[in-house]
């Protein structure tokens, strides 16, 4: 430890040695002895030296050696905190900017992971003020600061609910209102440099910078964000501070979103600059954000085929915020497009198809109940805009590839539905009433493993099939009138009809053995659990993706009973089939 003479003597030695001449061991001495200050307590003794007139070569030369510990006093908010400030304020005015610039993105770079919020937010204005003395290259250390501290705070986990926001635990939510602070004086450089025709190619790359950065924070946090308008959050404050930066840099949004090969080659990766977009559709055309900015020339049409990429994006993810985003954004840009209007070849588009299959994925497999129930409006909405074409065309995609009963149903009731609409009149059309009709019911009246077949598990589609069929052959009149069409549809009638008897008539035997094996093993249960005999049968039942095995004896037993009720629901349809088809053959003689 020095005492003070020695100290003193050593400032003078630095006071009468060139800059040039100072060594490592100067530096290291200087930094030593700054820390010792700090340790101490001697906050005001060290800011009277930083300050002093006859130390600001000494400090210009060597003072960013120190910023780092004096940041970490601010940091812990350490007693004599205003001293701290008022040091790194004068450091960042008199070292040269591009030593403190490394020596910032340096403390950036090694933020421990407890304090980055708290490092950040106190580094923020110095090094901003940083920034604003550099001449040249400012425009490439505007963007490799962003960068660092995006990559910083892209550690922090982003708030979700409302109370999460409100706590703000980690600090995102304060570090990025900061951060549009720390922004708005380089905006304004651009947008003073736009208004001029003196605009440099610098001016350019500062916009660029400042795109990234935009494009970046709309992937990560505000993609992982709940943002409703009706809830003026933090992370909502900062979306829409992030969409008039956009404006204010004059980004054309259409270029971004609609033709964005022309801006690859200086954002990010595609997967993340299609999530990065998929974000700014949503808080555009589902917000309204800065909507008032976006060219009325594009059709609805065009925007929900451009927008389908970032749907399906959105949809096959698995995060909730990404799946909501997708269904908001697909509602919204099918609300404009006229019903009945989209054509068939807008299905043979890669986008369409990836949509509807994520979609289908969030029908069947998401386990949250509000995002199914989102999902199937949607889907009822997308049919509803398709023409009758593509319905036909729709629906047989669905049939084939959804294998899942709960969709093949919902499918069979649109193609009631259509097939009602087209007895109307002046309604008429082949896809529901000619020839393609009869490809759509060799679907629907299809049983896949034959006799095989699970009626458990595809109870939805075939109790709906056998809706569809009975209510076809009550309104035949129209498809009586083809002859070839009606034949056709006899036979596979008889043929769904023979093969489905035989099914139920397995099953009810397979479902009545398991039912009466349970009961047996209820009578014993005097018996060691390990003697019960567990029937092959019930272990081999799902019923909602859950064995039947796993459930308890009393539920084992509704789901078996329940299990024949429905079989007997079904054979009581066919045979008012059967009747309605006597009745029409005796009418007809």
């Amino acid at each position: 430890m020095m005492n003070e003479d020695q100290v003193k003597e050593i400032i003078q030695r630095w006071r009468n040695t060139q800059e040039d001449d100072l060594k490592p061991e100067d530096y290291q001495q200087f930094k030593t002895l700054g820390s010792a200050s700090l340790s101490e307590g001697e906050s005001q003794q060290l800011l009277k030296f930083i300050q002093d007139e006859k130390n600001q070569v000494i400090v210009k030369s060597m003072g960013c050696v120190i910023l780092a510990p004096l940041l970490n006093e601010v940091v812990k908010k350490a007693k004599g905190l205003d001293q701290y400030q008022a040091a790194i304020t004068h450091l960042t005015r008199t070292c040269r900017p591009n030593e403190l610039l490394d020596c910032m993105l340096e403390i950036i770079e090694g933020i421990d992971p407890g304090a980055i919020s708290e490092t950040i937010l106190a580094l923020l204005p110095h090094l901003q003020s940083v920034l604003l003395r550099l001449d040249e290259g400012k425009a490439a250390c505007v963007g490799s600061t962003l960068s660092a501290l995006q990559k910083q705070l892209s550690r922090l986990p982003v708030p979700y609910t409302e109370q999460q926001e409100e706590a703000d635990e980690y600090g995102l939510c304060r570090c990025s209102a900061a951060l549009t602070v720390f922004t708005e004086p380089f905006v304004e450089e651009v947008k003073r440099a736009d208004g001029s025709c003196a605009a440099t190619a610098e001016d350019e790359e500062l916009k660029i910078e400042l795109l990234k950065f935009c494009m970046r924070s709309l992937r990560e946090p505000l993609l992982e964000a709940e943002l409703k308008h009706d809830r003026r959050s933090p992370l909502w404050l900062f979306a829409v501070e992030i969409m008039v930066t956009l404006s204010a840099i004059k980004e054309p949004l259409p270029e971004l979103l609609f033709f964005s090969s022309l801006r690859k080659n200086i954002l990010m990766d595609n997967n993340q600059f299609t999530e990065a977009r998929a974000c700014l559709a949503y808080l555009l055309f589902v917000q309204l954000i800065t909507i008032d900015n976006f060219p009325a020339v594009f059709s609805h049409v065009f925007i929900l085929q451009c927008n389908m990429e970032y749907i399906s994006q959105l949809l096959s993810s698995k995060k909730e915020s990404h799946l909501l985003k997708g269904l908001a954004l697909f509602t919204k840009s099918l609300e404009r497009v006229q019903d009945n209007s989209l054509p068939v070849s807008l299905l043979d588009l890669k986008s369409f198809y990836s949509v509807t299959q994520n979609l289908r994925r969030v029908l069947t497999d998401c386990p949250i109940q509000h995002l199914r129930e989102s999902g199937l409006q949607v889907f009822q909405v997308f049919i509803n805009k398709l023409d009758a074409e593509a319905k036909h065309k729709f629906f047989r995609c669905m049939l084939k590839t959804s294998n899942h009963a709960g969709i093949e149903s919902y499918i069979i009731k649109n193609i009631r539905n259509q097939f009602e609409l087209s007895m109307k009149w002046g309604n008429a059309n082949e896809w529901f009433l000619g020839t393609e009709f009869i490809s759509l019911m060799t679907l629907v009246l299809c049983l896949p493993q034959g006799a095989q077949t699970d009626l458990l598990s595809s109870m939805d589609k075939v109790m709906e099939s056998l809706n569809l069929l009975r209510y076809v052959l009550i309104r035949d009149e129209e498809l009586r009138t083809n002859e070839d069409v009606w034949e056709e549809l006899c036979r596979i009638k008889e043929e769904y009809l023979k093969m489905l008897r035989v099914c139920i008539s397995i099953s009810r035997a397979y479902y009545s053995s398991e039912l009466k094996a349970l009961r047996e093993d209820q009578k014993l249960k005097a018996k060691a659990r390990d003697a019960a005999r567990p029937t092959k049968l019930v272990k081999s039942i799902t019923v909602r993706k859950e064995k039947v095995s796993n459930m308890s004896p009393e539920v084992q037993h509704q789901v078996l009973q329940s299990a024949l009720v429905t079989f007997d629901l079904m054979e009581s349809l066919i045979v008012r089939i059967e009747e309605i088809t006597e009745e029409k053959r005796n009418k007809l003689n």
